[in-house]
């Protein structure tokens, strides 16, 4: 028969009955106790800090909606035209929230209405994109909702007014996918926060691009659409959801088609400071400007035997100026269950030959001009009918004449040849 003895250790209690389990003295189990409280206490602590972080801040006032103040989100509001929106909004008193990914858009062009109006609750800037190609290839798309979801969530919007998108023709013919992606994907993104987020008015910007090239003119809203390049055809797809979206929703939809923009800011706080890289891209006064500058040699005008009277394409070239009180008419009249579709346009076309011939006088430069063969995706004539926006918005077009809304622009480009670097 084998017989042992256990060792009694220090600390242990083998009293019988403990049946061969080891207990703890109390001195061991304050210790525990001391941890327990050590852990509640940091994780009461932590919770603390993260309340107290960011996002979980009080509400501000854009964060909650108050009575007499519209809180308007303008997407792409550090671009050319949805600045100058921002602007007027601003001194219309609407509260603004901007989002642009800059992209396209100026830091300068927000740092200029923040120093306007830096009253609190008046303006805020979120640094975001509607759109990241990356969130697709790592089959996270939900972190590209979340982060459009999240703004609206931590926001009030009463009205959107969505001008985020690239925009030019001939960019869009050598990368159609870019356009697709950014102008239709982005859109069903933003519509889709609208609709769950029950924002009351949507105020879409789109383009005459999405007529193509009709038989006759001037251009009405029943104007058949048959775009003829990316750009337009993803405007118009664009259209389409937004028309779809709709018919079982109580929001107020207006969508602006608007021709060939120009001009800046009468009071030269805001100009068109595209990218030095999109200038090839770009709009026919940011070229000319260029040329009148000496950033490039001349000007190329792009096909001269369009069936117009001087081979030269036509359009109808509208005041920025007037292009943003639009949309401010859009926002007042818009009606929840309503849609309205609107052309914004001078009703007046101008020749490629007739807008060069201004802004040589505009600048006082007489341009190199080179005449090249067409670029694709063009169209020849172009204007507008405006009698529908006159009837229902009592809006018309006040600052017509081509030569002096191009010396308004240069004016501005001449006080900043870097653009708003040079502020």
């Amino acid at each position: 028969m084998l017989s042992f003895s256990r060792t009694r250790s220090p600390g242990r209690n083998t009293s019988p009955l403990a049946g061969g389990m080891d207990y703890l003295e109390p001195k061991r189990k304050s210790n525990v106790l001391g941890r327990l409280i050590l852990i509640v206490s940091l994780t009461a602590l932590c919770i603390t800090m993260l309340k107290n972080a960011p996002s979980f801040t009080s509400p501000t006032s854009f964060s909650r909606s108050q009575e007499g103040v519209t809180h308007v989100l303008v997407t792409g509001g550090a671009g050319y035209i949805g600045s100058h929106a921002a602007l007027r909004l601003l001194k219309d008193s609407y509260r603004v929230t901007i989002v642009d990914n800059l992209s396209r858009g100026n830091l300068g062009a927000v740092k200029v209405l923040q120093g306007l109006f830096p009253e609190a609750g008046r303006l805020q800037f979120i640094y975001a994109d509607l759109g990241d190609a990356k969130a697709v290839i790592l089959h996270i798309p939900k972190i590209l909702l979340y982060e459009v979801d999240k703004i609206f969530s931590e926001n009030a919007f009463d009205a959107v007014m969505h001008f985020a998108a690239v925009a030019y023709v001939g960019e869009s013919t050598l990368d159609p996918l870019k356009y697709y992606h950014n102008i239709t994907s982005n859109t069903l993104v933003v519509l889709e926060a609208v609709a769950r987020h029950k924002v009351k008015k949507f105020i879409y910007s789109s383009t005459c691009a999405t007529y193509g090239e009709p038989d006759k003119m001037p251009i009405v809203e029943v104007t058949p659409q048959v775009p003829i390049n990316p750009y337009g055809k993803a405007k118009k797809m664009a259209e389409d959801m937004i028309l779809d979206f709709s018919k079982n929703s109580d929001m107020a939809v207006m969508i602006l088609r608007y021709f060939n923009v120009i001009g800046s800011d009468p009071e030269g706080r805001l100009g068109e400071a595209p990218k030095p890289e999109l200038r090839e891209h770009g709009r026919i006064s940011g070229a000319c400007f260029d040329a009148a500058r000496g950033v490039i040699p001349g000007l190329q005008v792009k096909g001269t035997d369009y069936k117009t009277g001087d081979g030269t394409c036509v359009r109808d070239y509208i005041d920025v100026t007037d292009l943003v009180d639009a949309h401010v008419k859009a926002l007042e009249k818009a009606k929840p269950r309503n849609v309205g579709i609107y052309n914004v346009g001078t009703g007046k076309g101008r020749s490629v030959k007739e807008f060069v011939e201004a802004c040589k006088k505009a600048t006082g430069v007489d341009i190199q001009v080179d005449f090249l063969p067409r670029r694709p995706g063009d169209y020849a004539e172009v204007y507008s009918d405006p009698a529908k926006i006159l009837r229902d918005l009592n809006w018309s077009a006040r600052f017509t004449n081509l030569q002096e809304s191009l010396e308004v622009a240069w004016k501005w480009q001449k006080s900043h040849p870097h653009g708003y670097a040079s502020s």
